[in-house]
């Protein structure tokens, strides 16, 4: 996905109650957009990691579950999918590495479930890579049938032209075999009315000394176009 088409960083928008200004907006097709937050804070999970003693660790812990879960509720409150015109179809809530989640998954273990049930999908880069991958895919999806349909209007465009092309050979043909069965016709009117006159004044002297070529009819027929044997409707 390239920067400013298939997402934007710190963009700011619109919303009812103010300017939003989430960190990334992922598009996707269909104008629909998928929201990341990264604001998550981990200092209780730091502070876990210099506890001195156990008790002190799982307190941290569960701190650092609270923290999350207080995190995911405010972006649920912002309701990012009623106050963007996007519509965001959920939000992203990034963790940048796989033990911050485990960690407050073993402090809150429905804190994962929860947070689905508010449209928050908590991401480790792991599991981003792969959404951010399932998103890329549903674009190229989308522009595969974007193209198919300009396929399909520029084949009916063309099928449309074909078509009047063909109908006006026809009655070009048609036409033109009018005029050779008018010119065969009167070809035989000559041949029959005229010309043995002309063949008497010949035998009695009676000439202009111009050599005479006597026409003949066109055998040739008008051939209609193959197309025409083909639907065009």
């Amino acid at each position: 996905m390239s920067p400013h088409c298939d997402f934007l960083e710190q963009s700011t928008h619109e919303g009812e109650d103010g300017r939003l200004r989430p960190d990334v907006v992922v598009k996707l097709p269909a104008g629909r957009t998928i929201i990341i937050d990264a604001k998550v804070a981990l200092t209780a999970y730091l502070d876990a990691l210099e506890a001195r003693t156990e008790d002190e660790r799982r307190a941290h812990m569960q701190r650092h579950a609270a923290q999350l879960r207080s995190h995911v509720g405010k972006l649920a409150e912002r309701g990012y999918a009623a106050q963007l015109r996007e519509s965001a179809e959920f939000v992203v809530l990034f963790i940048p590495g796989d033990t911050f989640l485990a960690a407050a998954a073993e402090a809150d273990p429905l804190l994962i479930e929860q947070a689905l049930e508010k449209q928050i999908v908590i991401a480790t880069p792991s599991t981003l890579i792969a959404l951010l991958r399932a998103v890329a895919y549903g674009w190229r999806q989308e522009k595969l049938a974007e193209n198919a349909q300009r396929i399909s209007d520029l084949g009916r465009d063309l099928h449309d032209r074909l078509a009047t092309l063909v109908t006006r050979l026809a009655a070009m043909g048609h036409q033109l075999g009018k005029a050779v069965r008018a010119y065969n016709d009167t070809v035989g009117t000559l041949e029959s009315r005229v010309l043995p006159a002309v063949r008497r004044f010949d035998e009695l002297g009676v000439t202009s000394g111009k050599a005479r070529t006597d026409p003949s009819p066109i055998d040739v027929q008008v051939r209609q176009p193959a197309l025409l044997e083909i639907d065009l409707e």
